[in-house]
């Protein structure tokens, strides 16, 4: 009896020894890591914009001319996700002054807006994001300080300062110990040109407990360098790491323990290979009024590279004070490590900062995107914005009277009147949040916008597709300015002068990519069509339906009407009503059909049988269609909301004065133009090279070229130089 427990005993114990081995070795780390990371950066994809202005001053009033490049974060290439932008200029009370939303094309999006002439003068905001962007705001968009000056103005220039910095608030702890009392430490040392070594301390206890292996995973912007298992055998290890091997840019270097969890994080930065793209050849000085010719061509054997670009060329006085931050600089942080890494860093190039003031900025970042936590939990965050790829999302909400959320699965309804009906529902999720799709264009929109049951007394709420979440600012008077107040003034003269002689940059509008599609009706070819004009006039809607719409009757019962559909089969009626439109628009009182006069009625489209869009069924369908077609021959019902709505904003091309004519040249118009030239789109010919030709103004001064741009490969270009007008 005792020989079988022991023969139990020593089975059982080498079952449980065996799956415990099994369990240990099924799971290959850094695989599993891997899948993890890759998974994550699949679902959870990051976008990032750059934006190109022509000048980073401007006089109230003055046109603002603008090119937005939509990123992709991990390949660096530019994004074919998103195709709206959210183009805001905010005051220094983050009340917004401009908005605008831009159509993206592939990554770009040109864009112009005319600033308010009735700004006082301070520092404004620019910002954009996508709607994907939008659910990590405020802090996951583009930001860039403008200044503004208004002469007319009595107020001090206003100085916009920001008291919401997020990256020193302690809600993010930075390059610390995931584990501190593991008897396991890190130290980093990045000062070597060639390696990077990892120190590593460990106690036996360690060791013995929680095994010797660790695993150092490295990435940099999403994109997985490197992953190592190393062994801890002694009290002392050093690892190394050869940068050679490491990609541009910041890299995250994540430690894990022998079961996958994160141990320690560090932030490292690897130097760019410096590489000219492109030679600017031009005359470093000119005559007023004399044509300025820039022939650009591709630096060495990069033409390969050039001729794939897609950039942006301003022409415009330097600004005043501090240059900003070019788009090859502003990649390296982004909106992954946040505006404010990269403000605190601007003063200088950080691939020109010595590596131990490098590590000292790195050492107070942390990504804003890779998130270890969230990458090994078992599900991924939901999030509210989807990507807008093929249509714009119109949000809002369903409340009850008393403004409470309504229940899930309620149905609003989306028409858009005209002769051909356009139709679309959306349900209600458990917090009465709705949202309908409309196609991308530039066209108006006449939108009008009811719940499914008006007899529930529910208000329509219409959220603005733009955020409310800003980073917290302050004001401050600031009346130190001379030297800038000094220019501001020549500008504003020189703008001025434009405006009594009616000269203006802006020209005929861009070509857009997407233009409206010729409306369908969404129900397609009607059972009856009825063409009013080919019968004889009747004095009443009753007498049409009963002589001229066979299976489909208009009743009076008691003080109201009724309108039916008989089965086309056995003439049996529906048990509920069809639907009932007016030029598309979807009605729930009959009688409004029945006291329209015929005279002003143009065809009546009938379904007789159910028609089915997605969940939402009718049980027929009689849409009444007047001469004017735009629904105007009925007041608006109280359950019902109409609003005018154009999706994207149409963008002007930007000219400027040819004075290749004698006469044009030496007229007496004056010229004071603050941007010589701007175009947001220039593309190099098939061996990458441009020729762009501008004039000069009236205005003797010193003139910034800067070119802004990126590949279809993910290359970078930015390029200044200053000529001189005298």
């Amino acid at each position: 009896m005792g020989n079988i427990n022991k023969t139990v005993l020593l089975l059982l114990l080498y079952t449980l020894f065996t799956q415990g081995s099994y369990c240990q070795t099924q799971k290959n780390i850094p695989d599993y890591l891997r899948q993890k990371f890759m998974r994550y950066t699949e679902t959870v994809p990051r976008e990032e914009i750059y934006i190109h202005t022509d000048r980073d001053e401007y006089i109230a009033g003055e046109d603002l001319w603008f090119n937005i490049y939509l990123i992709d974060r991990q390949s660096f290439k530019p994004s074919l996700k998103s195709r709206i932008a959210y183009f805001e200029i905010l005051n220094g009370e983050n009340r917004p002054v401009v908005q605008k939303r831009i159509l993206i094309d592939k990554g770009f999006g040109p864009g112009q807006i005319v600033l308010p002439d009735s700004l006082n003068s301070g520092t404004y905001t620019i910002r954009a994001y996508t709607s994907w962007m939008k659910n990590n705001l405020p802090y996951n968009c583009f930001m860039k300080d403008v200044k503004i000056y208004n002469d007319f103005s009595k107020k001090v220039f206003q100085e916009k300062r920001y008291s919401d910095n997020y990256f020193n608030t302690g809600k993010r702890p930075v390059n610390r110990s995931y584990d501190a009392q593991s008897g396991l430490t890190f130290r980093i040392n990045n000062l070597k040109a060639d390696t990077l070594d990892i120190q590593v301390t460990s106690d036996k206890n360690y060791r013995v407990e929680k095994h010797d292996t660790i695993y150092i995973f490295i990435q940099a912007h999403g994109v997985s360098n490197s992953i190592r298992t190393e062994k801890i055998i002694s009290d002392y290890s050093k690892i190394s790491v050869m940068k050679k091997g490491l990609l541009p840019g910041i890299n995250q270097l994540t430690i894990f323990n022998s079961k996958g969890q994160p141990v320690f994080e560090r932030y490292i930065y690897t130097r760019e290979k410096e590489e000219q793209l492109l030679n600017l050849h031009s005359a470093d000085s000119c005559n007023k009024r004399s044509k300025i010719s820039l022939d650009i061509e591709p630096a060495g054997e990069l033409y390969t590279d050039l001729k794939s670009m897609n950039f942006s060329i301003s022409v415009a006085p330097p600004a005043n004070g501090q240059e900003m931050i070019d788009m090859k600089d502003y990649m390296v942080f982004g909106t992954e490590y946040g505006f404010q890494s990269w403000n605190n860093a601007r003063l200088k190039n950080i691939g020109e900062l010595p590596p131990e003031i490098t590590d000292s900025i790195l050492s107070d970042i942390k990504s804003n995107w890779i998130n270890w936590a969230t990458i090994l939990s078992d599900e991924l965050p939901h999030y509210k914005y989807p990507i807008e790829n093929e249509d714009h999302f119109l949000s809002g909400r369903l409340l009850t009277g008393d403004e409470n959320s309504v229940h899930p699965s309620e149905y609003l309804l989306m028409c858009i009147p005209g002769r051909e009906a356009g139709f679309q529902y959306a349900s209600t999720d458990s917090t009465g949040n709705f949202r309908f799709n409309i196609n991308i264009d530039e066209g108006i929109k006449d939108l009008v916008i009811m719940p499914d049951d008006i007899n529930k007394n529910h208000k329509i709420i219409i959220e603005s597709s733009f955020s409310d979440q800003y980073l917290r600012s302050e004001i401050a008077d600031d009346s130190t300015r001379q030297s800038e107040k000094s220019q501001a003034s020549e500008w504003s003269v020189n703008y001025q002068v434009k405006k009594i002689y009616g000269s203006s940059s802006r020209g005929n509008p861009l070509i857009p990519v997407y233009s409206s599609m010729a409306p369908l009706r969404f129900y397609g070819k009607p059972d009856i069509e009825l063409i009013m004009a080919d019968y004889i006039s009747l004095p009443k809607m009753e007498e049409v339906f009963f002589e001229l719409l066979p299976h489909v009757s208009l009743k009076k019962k008691k003080s109201t009407y009724e309108i039916s559909i008989a089965d086309r089969i056995d003439d049996s009626r529906y048990e509920l009503s069809p639907c009932l439109m007016v030029d598309g628009v979807i009605i729930k009182d009959p009688s409004i059909i029945a006291d329209l006069d015929p005279e002003i009625v143009e065809k009546i489209d009938v379904i007789k049988d159910k028609y089915i869009v997605g969940d939402y069924t009718f049980f027929g369908l009689v849409n009444v269609i007047t001469k004017s077609g735009n629904f105007s021959c009925v007041p608006l019902p109280a359950y019902m909301i109409r609003l005018p709505y154009r999706v994207i904003d149409p963008v002007m091309s930007f000219v400027s004065p040819d004075y290749s004519s004698p006469e044009i040249k030496n007229n007496r118009i004056p010229d004071f133009r603050n941007t010589l030239y701007w175009n947001p789109s220039v593309r190099p010919d098939k061996d990458g090279k441009v020729r762009i030709e501008f004039w000069t103004s009236d205005v003797v001064s010193e003139y910034e070229i800067n070119i802004q741009g990126i590949g279809v490969d993910g290359k970078v270009l930015s390029f200044r130089k200053l000529v001189k007008v005298e």
